[in-house]
């Protein structure tokens, strides 16, 4: 049985008290290494403020700010992102990729056997960078590749990193189904992340080729993923995700983390999906946890689901180029 360590201690699971043990977490500094999550009780709109942008060293924050005027410069000649506003911009997109960051460093922590300060990050699909460039700037200590497949992105990315003096970053112009053949990225990265970019089904094959085995694997996802989930279930498994690890050993290691936003009371909307799948709880001998993480925007419920690989993704995945998207597994 997998034990999330420092977030489930003694407990045993059992189909009556599954969901009532599960803590709410607390948010921590995001500068803080390991065990970001703790448990306590909700936190106001201005304590979250301060546990994610306003956390950041004042070097961070001017390197934020930078990206933010550049994005909203660049955003009037090209189309990068909706929002037009500089508030819109921390709370929707800056806070929003922040937030992901305490789930990713303890499930890394407590699940890759590597140190959680020198991670090997590529952002798929990165867009405008988010959230890689935002990940970049609050863990310097990391390697961020931004794969982005248009050329005009890529050419604001480099603008942005060099306007932000960031070191730690690179852009790769690219797609996904090609890097993921190719030798120098096939399964070299720590973590792969990808933020409104495609289904589940469709992400598994674009990045879990892409992360090393004992690596993870991160979606950012919106407040009701599990049917989303459920149907992905045959792709993760057969990109090497633990998601569905038959009984030879294996568990369920796929931690979906509820980010709430504001200062809305804890919800776990999991219930049904727990209930669906507890025979193959039963049978499948994996756990599923669902952590609540705070984090602050006024659009809702936000989730990341984590994700571990636990054997190489077999060869002929990805498929070429668009037919992922048109032909989900």
């Amino acid at each position: 049985m997998l034990v999330w360590r420092g977030m489930v201690p003694n407990i045993q699971f059992s189909r009556g008290n599954f969901f009532k043990h599960l803590p709410a977490s607390t948010p921590t500094s995001i500068c803080c290494p390991c065990n970001i999550i703790s448990t306590g009780t909700l936190f106001t709109t201005r304590a979250l403020r301060s546990s994610y942008f306003e956390s950041l060293a004042s070097h961070q924050k001017d390197q934020v700010h930078l990206y933010v005027d550049t994005l909203l410069q660049w955003n009037q000649r090209m189309n990068l992102t909706a929002v037009t506003e500089v508030n819109e911009v921390m709370e929707r997109h800056i806070e929003d990729s922040l937030a992901i960051i305490p789930p990713m460093r303890s499930s890394y922590a407590s699940h890759c056997n590597d140190s959680v300060d020198s991670i090997n990050l590529v952002d798929v699909g990165s867009g405008a960078g988010l959230p890689g460039l935002i990940l970049a700037i609050a863990c310097p200590d990391w390697k961020v590749t931004l794969l982005e497949s248009m050329n005009k992105r890529c050419v604001f990315l480099e603008n942005a990193i060099g306007l932000a003096g960031l070191s730690n970053v690179r852009v790769v112009r690219g797609r996904a189904e090609n890097l993921g053949q190719d030798l120098c990225f096939r399964e070299k990265f720590d973590v792969a992340v990808a933020r409104a970019v495609a289904e589940m089904r469709i992400l598994a094959e674009y990045c879990l080729p892409l992360v090393r085995v004992g690596g993870l694997f991160v979606a950012a996802k919106g407040h009701d993923p599990q049917e989303e989930v459920r149907n992905a279930e045959r792709a993760i498994q057969m990109m090497g995700s633990s998601l569905l690890q038959l009984s030879s050993g294996g568990y369920f290691a796929c931690m979906i983390h509820s980010i709430h936003f504001q200062s809305s009371p804890l919800r776990l909307g999991y219930e049904f999906f727990a209930c669906t799948y507890f025979w193959h709880l039963i049978m499948l001998f994996f756990v599923f946890l669902v952590c609540p993480v705070e984090s602050h925007s006024p659009y809702g419920q936000r989730t990341a689901i984590i994700c571990l690989k636990d054997r190489p993704t077999p060869r002929k995945y990805p498929r070429d180029p668009g037919v992922p998207a048109k032909a989900p597994l």
